[in-house]
């Protein structure tokens, strides 16, 4: 499989230009490529997907500053009710998709990395885990930093226990779990 020009730029850092993304959130975006970059080297993984999980960090969050108004108009039509903090994964794949980019197993991580999906291969899991465990995130730091340090080797295990996480703050606050997420959950915990 080659690698699209537009993936390989942003392997580098280099965001396309219909990315909405500040001086923190590109902060964020680093340390989530970093650690997908080093998770893909430890797991030796050939240099080809190294530039994919690098890029991932980099494209997951590339319209996150985008209004949920544009995102809506970006997204499928079945998918312009999600809540507005889950648009900006799926606008993100779909515009690369519309740039030529036809990495199924890229674009479904991009789309779903908030969302969990239960069709996500190893990248989609590093790319949930990596989103949720980089250290500049500033809640429950000794927590995230253990599951950290169990990455990648026990990335199913630390993957359920950050959905676990996930799904109960959403439960705890009263709010609804996607049929995806469930669907996500019921994939992990019976090791699919």
């Amino acid at each position: 499989m080659s690698i699209h020009s537009l993936v390989e730029a942003a392997a580098n850092g280099s965001l396309p230009s219909w990315s909405q993304a500040g001086p923190k959130r590109r902060e964020h975006m680093a340390r989530v490529s970093d650690l997908l970059g080093s998770w893909a080297d430890t797991l030796g993984l050939p240099e080809e997907d190294g530039v994919r999980w690098r890029a991932a960090g980099y494209l997951h969050d590339a319209l996150r500053e985008e209004t949920p108004d544009t995102l809506r108009r970006l997204v499928p039509p079945a998918l312009a009710t999600l809540p507005p903090p889950l648009l900006h994964g799926p606008a993100a794949a779909e515009r690369l998709r519309v740039e030529g980019v036809m990495d199924g197993e890229f674009l479904r991580a991009v789309a779903w990395h908030t969302a969990g999906d239960p069709l996500f291969g190893l990248l989609g899991r590093a790319l949930y885990a990596a989103d949720f465990l980089e250290p500049g995130r500033t809640f429950a730091q000794e927590w995230r930093a253990s599951l950290r340090e169990r990455m990648p080797a026990e990335i199913d295990a630390v993957v359920l226990e950050i959905a676990r996480a996930r799904i109960e703050h959403l439960l705890d606050a009263g709010r609804a779990v996607l049929p995806r997420t469930m669907a996500f959950w019921n994939a992990l915990a019976q090791g699919d």
